[in-house]
């Protein structure tokens, strides 16, 4: 399609009702030490996605595209390469 600005905004953990929950139920020590560990150490606010939907879907942005966002504020690394990796 052309002149379409295709973009992909990958959120970590959201405060939301569902986010609320899950850090306090059963995995709750997990989510909670996946936060601590990051390098930002809370959680990604609605705001922050959506100033930087805005952003992208704004003037300001018109020439971004083909772009993933990974806003997770670190926590992808650890994860994948430090102590909160899964075991296999």
């Amino acid at each position: 399609m052309r002149g379409a600005c295709i973009n992909a905004i990958r959120a970590g953990i959201v405060i939301t009702p569902l986010a609320r929950h899950e850090l306090t139920g059963p995995r709750a020590d997990y989510y909670n030490r996946m936060i601590q560990g990051s390098p930002v150490g809370r959680t990604v606010t609605p705001d922050e996605v959506a100033a930087l939907r805005a952003l992208l879907m704004g003037q300001d942005g018109a020439f971004i595209t083909g772009s993933d966002f990974l806003m997770d504020g670190g926590v992808t690394a650890p994860w994948l390469y430090g102590d909160l990796k899964p075991s296999a």
